[in-house]
């Protein structure tokens, strides 16, 4: 099996993951998951495509993470990593991704900030004298 590629993104964080036939070993940034991610959710929510498949320790996932917070960027890597299943094997993996909405990518982004307001919706106090 040759190296499978695809992209995710969550809020500011993209992810670029490169998937080969491995022993589930997944690398981010040159480090370990345990080490990128020290909390066991982003751990668990990393995985979770891998879990719906049944496919924790059949493939080695390599990451770049880039932008974004813990929580963003853990998000944004499991729909690259969802994305990449489905190349894989698209009528195996498919439907229990679907079904679980990991292959929806998350539009909500930060709304800007718009001139003469302290935020993208706040106003300043109104005085009437």
């Amino acid at each position: 099996m040759e190296v499978i590629n695809a992209l995710g993104r969550r809020k500011a964080a993209i992810a670029r993951v490169y998937v080969s036939q491995g022993k589930g070993n997944i690398t981010i940034n040159n480090r370990p998951l345990q080490e990128y991610f020290a909390s066991e959710l982003l751990q668990y929510v990393v995985k979770q495509p891998l879990l719906a498949t049944n496919n924790t320790e059949n493939f080695d996932i390599k990451v770049n993470l880039d932008g974004g917070g813990t929580k963003g960027q853990a998000e944004a890597l499991r729909l690259a990593i969802a994305r990449a299943l489905c190349k894989i094997d698209e009528e195996a993996f498919r439907p229990p991704l679907k079904a679980s909405g990991f292959l929806t990518r998350d539009s909500r982004i930060v709304e800007r900030k718009k001139p003469g307001r302290p935020g993208a919706r706040k106003r300043f106090q109104f005085s009437k004298r």
